[in-house]
């Protein structure tokens, strides 16, 4: 009753009854109630800023981004999908994908990506599904799955793979995770000339035999770098210990008075 009193209570009553206002939407984005974002399509060069928190799903496929700097997104604690397909995305940043905890699947699918560092990753730990397929990846570092504890589907194929002896961990990642490889039969490789087109997934143990026994960890480069140049000084030093010790004793064979009498020999 005291709303309908006092004409300044009125407005502060149909304040509170006022729902909130929705969150803004980026111009060239279609958004949904649901949190749903559709940005595909629109020639952008890089993540519209203007996104709301509550965004859960995020579609950029199909623009010209050719690169994700440090924190390219806005805090987006509750997105879960995240779709780049069919863009420039030549390389990511270790900090690019801050604030996105909450990701469960990420599309690079179709980008010009070359190399991943293991730190890429890092800041989605509940990550299910990584789409890396057709990009123009050589080799994977497997530190770069590593912090991925809950991955289940990973996608690598239509990748120019060099099946040479430093795919071996990539490989052994692969073949201890044979159910997260998602598309095995279009993983294969693509250099030497004499393996183009062969499936990686089908080495064998035997295939790496050779790695095996010729690779060298980088604690045995330090003990030969270090070995080389000690053993050289001490060879100098024993030869010029040894020439020291020969130069004496012949002196001493010469001139026997020097060893018995050796004041009489100053006097000389």
């Amino acid at each position: 009753m005291g709303c309908w009193r006092v004409p300044s209570a009125v407005l502060v009553c149909l304040l509170l009854l006022r729902p909130p206002p929705s969150p803004a939407c980026p111009a060239v984005c279609r958004c949904s109630s649901s949190g749903e974002v559709d940005c595909s399509a629109h020639a952008l060069r890089g993540v519209p800023q203007s996104l709301a928190t509550n965004t859960s799903t995020l579609w950029l496929g199909y623009n010209f981004i050719t690169a994700l700097g440090p924190r390219s997104f806005p805090p987006l604690p509750g997105l879960r999908l995240l779709s780049l397909p069919h863009n420039r995305l030549g390389m990511i940043h270790r900090q690019a994908l801050l604030g996105l905890g909450a990701l469960q699947e990420l599309d690079l699918s179709n980008n010009h990506l070359t190399v991943l560092t293991p730190e890429t990753f890092l800041p989605l730990p509940s990550l299910v599904t990584l789409n890396l397929g057709s990009n123009r990846l050589e080799g994977l570092e497997p530190g770069v799955l590593r912090f991925l504890p809950q991955l289940q589907a990973l996608f690598l194929q239509d990748n120019p793979w060099v099946c040479s002896c430093d795919i071996l961990p990539l490989w052994r990642w692969l073949s201890h995770n044979r159910e997260k490889v998602q598309e095995k039969s279009l993983l294969l490789c693509r250099v030497p000339k004499q393996l183009n087109n062969y499936p990686i997934m089908a080495f064998g143990n035997e295939s790496f035999r050779q790695c095996q026994e010729t690779s060298l960890s980088a604690w045995h480069y330090i003990i030969f770098l270090t070995i080389g140049p000690f053993s050289f000084m001490a060879s100098i030093f024993f030869c010029t210990f040894m020439g020291f010790i020969t130069v004496v004793y012949h002196n001493l064979r010469r001139d026997p008075r020097c060893w018995r009498r050796p004041r009489i020999c100053r006097g000389h």
